[in-house]
C-alpha cells in the first residue's frame, strides 16, 4: 500500500482545494501505475513536501536507487522537468524519466537524511548555496519558460489592492518594494532560476557532495533567487554578510537588492491574498536592512 502522509493531504486541501483533494485521492493508483511502467519497487517509507509525494525506489532490473516524485501539475511544477533537463545534473538532482501528462518524475536518489540544514556552521552552508547558485544561474532559460517579467508585472498590478488591506507600516514596506521592482522590471533577465534554493532543498549526494532539489524554474534575473537563503536560520546581524556573498555570485549588487525586494513583495502579496493580518516580520526586517544598504 502507498501511504499518503496526513501533512501532504492538509497542505493540498489548504492550497489547492478540490483539485488538491482529487490529486491526493489519485496518488496510490498513480504510484502503482508508474512503479509498474518504469519497473520499480518501493524501498522505504513515503516522503513528502508541501506539494509532492516522493517514494524511495529502485529499478527491479538492476537495483539502481531512485526517487519517484508525484505532484500536482501547475504553472510552477510543469517547468521542473524542463529545468532539470537543461541543468543535466550540474549542481542539481538528475532527471531519469518523466511523464508529461501527470508531471510524475523519476529522479536520481540523493541522501534525504542529510540536507544542507544538517551542517551546523551556517557560513559553511551558505558557501555551498553560493556555489550551487553560481552554477544554476549560469545557464540561459530554455525557450518557453515562464518569465520573471510577466510575474513582476502581475505583482505590480496587485499592489494597490494589497496596500489598502494592510496597516500603514506594512503598506509602506510593500510600496517601497514595489518601487524597487519598477526600476528593474524592464530588464527581467533570462537566466534559469531555481526559485526555492534554501538549506532543506540541498541534499548530500554520491556523485557530488551537495545537489539542489525541488526547483520551480523560471527565466529571470538571478537576484530573484536570493531571499530563501537569507531567511534560513534567520539572523538580522547576518543578513548583509549573506546577501553580499550571494550578490557577488550574481554580479550586479544594486539589481540584486531590487529583485530581492521583489521577492519580499511577492511573498507579501501572497500573505495578503491568504488573509494574513500583516507581512512576515522577518522579511520586513530583510527589506529594511537592504533598503538601508541601498541608500
Amino acid at each position: 500500500m502507498i501511504h499518503v502522509p496526513d501533512q501532504l493531504v492538509a497542505s493540498q486541501v489548504k492550497y489547492n482545494g478540490e483539485a488538491g483533494r482529487a490529486f491526493v485521492a489519485a496518488l496510490p493508483e498513480q504510484a502503482e501505475e508508474f512503479l509498474d511502467r518504469w519497473g520499480l519497487r518501493v524501498t522505504g517509507p513515503s516522503m513528502y513536501g508541501m506539494a509532492s509525494l516522493v517514494l524511495p525506489v529502485e529499478r527491479v532490473a538492476d537495483g539502481t536507487p531512485a526517487a519517484l516524485k508525484m505532484q500536482i501539475l501547475d504553472e510552477e511544477t510543469e517547468g521542473e522537468p524542463v529545468g532539470l533537463r537543461a541543468w543535466d545534473g550540474g549542481g542539481v538532482v538528475r532527471l531519469l524519466d518523466h511523464d508529461a501528462g501527470t508531471g510524475t518524475m523519476l529522479l536520481e536518489r540523493l541522501d534525504e537524511a542529510r540536507p544542507l540544514s544538517s551542517v551546523a556552521d551556517t557560513r559553511e552552508a551558505m558557501g555551498v548555496v553560493a556555489g550551487l547558485l553560481a552554477r544554476l544561474v549560469a545557464l540561459p532559460a530554455p525557450e518557453g519558460m515562464r518569465g520573471l517579467g510577466d510575474i513582476a508585472a502581475g505583482m505590480l498590478a496587485d499592489v494597490p489592492d494589497a496596500v489598502g488591506r494592510l496597516g500603514a507600516e506594512d503598506a509602506a514596506v510593500l510600496k517601497d518594494c514595489a518601487a524597487a521592482v519598477r526600476e528593474v522590471v524592464g530588464e527581467p533577465g533570462d537566466r534559469l532560476l531555481h526559485w526555492d534554493l534554501h538549506l532543506d532543498n540541498v541534499l548530500a549526494a554520491e556523485r557530488e557532495p551537495w545537489l539542489a532539489i525541488d526547483p520551480k524554474p523560471l527565466a529571470g534575473d538571478p537576484g530573484f533567487d536570493l531571499l530563501p537563503a537569507l531567511m534560513d536560520r534567520f539572523d538580522p546581524v547576518d543578513v548583509l554578510w549573506r546577501f553580499d556573498l550571494l550578490a557577488e555570485v550574481v554580479g550586479d549588487r544594486q539589481r540584486a537588492v531590487a529583485w530581492t525586494l521583489g521577492r519580499v513583495l511577492q511573498n507579501g502579496l501572497w500573505d495578503v491574498e491568504d488573509g494574513e493580518p500583516g507581512l512576515d516580520a522577518e522579511q520586513v526586517e530583510v527589506a529594511r536592512i537592504l533598503r538601508a544598504a541601498r541608500g
